[in-house]
């Protein structure tokens, strides 16, 4: 007898056994198809124990990203004397944010509201979460435990506010600022996660007249966050920059940054954590999360040797600086696009980014003079709109995308693609995005700064934040 004989009957004898292991009701729905509506303990049954170590694995290189990713990457291009008061910027922004979030905010963006703006407070201090309760995925009857779901959303919704601090970097108080991202995450991301992500789940939708989150009923695609991220931090930090105007000696004196080598390895981390963020966002282990997992790798690739030709024509020499910003802009666009499009249309994605995010970082903020001062705006918001409206076009399966699945008929089937009127819907999208995340946050600055003030004063800003802010230097050598 044959190995590949002796393994598949072996394996036959295992289901065999399993299926009468199981119980009656379980044996009739594997024979019966999905079931519909299932109860808690038909989707114990429904977890798979490769999809919760592949969603550990991912959120714990999502924290990455944040501590000490970012703060890495923008520490290194801040100049010696606030190094350390962005570090702390970040890694409390996370530590404070994951508080909220199990307090209320994991409810305001993840629980059943009465309107699709928002959640309610029904697992406020996660009432009701338990390691028996589960989170719906993408596909049919499959779960995961909802504590490992909770875990894996906290990690975006602590880089998301961090990502902000580089828009006024080296000019902001710590105490104002960490109000000011508790409220922008209470007011703006929770609600905008809502809008975007949430959904009664696969094994619900049919019939149902609960509300969804706004945009998920508009059909809206964002595969990993280029609304609920990028777009969002990135005007939010443009709102913050204008509020605060300029650092002390901006655009007469140089600022470069003191250290590419901790930018390099920042950027490096992110895109090592970007595939927790993106291929994590499948939710499951399966074949279909290596689409997102050789997107992200490959537009990112495309993204840095595109910026890098930027620097060779404008400036006649490719720069470790443009790499490592071709590379993050090339993670920004590809996040909302990850899953939809092909590896071949990701690459493209990722050549045509990186000129349009130096143009604006470069041309347009010459011409008008802000000083966002890591680019957050040039790149996350510029680069997550860009992402945002190509994937409407690139998910076309008429281009080797993926369309989208409707999930209004049980089983889920795949819909009928229409590629102007996703594009419409992704502008849609956007603009909510846009209008909600910089109005709101606009308000908040200038708020706190007409109150409490944002900026510290002129000889604390020419002395250096870690001394004043904190007591401390980076470096004491």
């Amino acid at each position: 007898m044959k190995l590949s004989t002796k393994i598949g009957l072996g394996l036959g004898a295992l289901g065999v056994s399993a299926m009468l292991a199981m119980p009656a009701w379980a044996q009739a729905a594997a024979a019966a198809g999905p079931i519909f509506n299932p109860t808690p303990e038909q989707q114990a049954t429904m977890v798979n124990k490769g999809d919760v170590a592949w969603m550990a694995i991912s959120s714990a290189i999502v924290l990455m990203m944040s501590v000490p990713a970012l703060g890495l990457f923008y520490g290194g291009l801040v100049r010696t004397k606030n190094m350390l008061s962005v570090l702390m910027q970040v890694f409390m922004c996370v530590s404070v944010i994951a508080l909220i979030w199990v307090c209320y905010g994991y409810s305001m963006a993840f629980s059943q509201g009465s309107t699709p703006f928002v959640g309610g407070f029904s697992k406020a201090f996660l009432a009701g979460v338990s390691p028996s309760t589960y989170a719906a995925t993408f596909s049919n009857n499959v779960y995961l435990p909802e504590y490992v779901y909770v875990i894996f959303q906290m990690t975006f919704a602590c880089i998301t506010p961090a990502l902000i601090v580089g828009s006024f970097a080296e000019r902001v108080k710590f105490t104002p600022l960490i109000i000011f991202l508790v409220l922008w995450a209470t007011l703006v991301y929770f609600p905008i996660a809502h809008m975007v992500w949430f959904w009664q789940g696969p094994d619900f939708l049919k019939g149902s007249t609960a509300p969804n989150g706004l945009m998920w009923q508009w059909g809206a695609l964002d595969f990993a966050g280029g609304t609920v991220v990028h777009i969002n931090a990135g005007i939010a930090g443009m709102m913050g920059c204008l509020v605060m105007g300029k650092r002390i000696g901006y655009g007469k004196e140089p600022m470069p940054p003191h250290s590419l080598t901790m930018t390099m390895i920042g950027a490096s981390l992110l895109w090592v954590g970007w595939f927790g963020f993106n291929a994590g966002s499948n939710l499951e282990a399966n074949a279909f999360m290596t689409l997102p997992f050789i997107n992200t790798f490959v537009a990112t690739a495309a993204a840095a040797v595109s910026w890098a030709l930027c620097d060779q024509v404008v400036h006649g020499k490719p720069s470790m600086l443009g790499a490592a910003s071709g590379a993050v802009a090339g993670l920004v666009a590809i996040t909302p696009a990850c899953g939809f499009i092909a590896p071949m249309t990701s690459i493209i994605l990722g050549l045509l980014v990186s000129p349009l995010c130096f143009f604006f970082v470069s041309t347009v903020k010459n011409k008008f003079g802000y000083d966002d001062s890591l680019d957050v705006f040039g790149v996350h918001c510029i680069g997550g709109i860009f992402g945002a409206m190509m994937t409407g076009v690139f998910a076309d399966p008429a281009l080797g995308g993926q369309g989208f699945i409707d999930y209004t008929v049980f089983p889920s089937v795949a819909g009928a693609y229409d590629m102007t009127a996703q594009v419409i819907t992704q502008f849609k999208a956007v603009c909510v995005t846009l209008v909600w995340s910089g109005g709101v946050s606009l308000i908040l600055f200038f708020l706190l700064d007409k109150t409490i003030g944002l900026r510290p004063s002129a000889e604390v800003e020419l002395e250096g934040l870690d001394l004043n802010e904190h007591g401390e230097r980076a470096y004491n050598y």
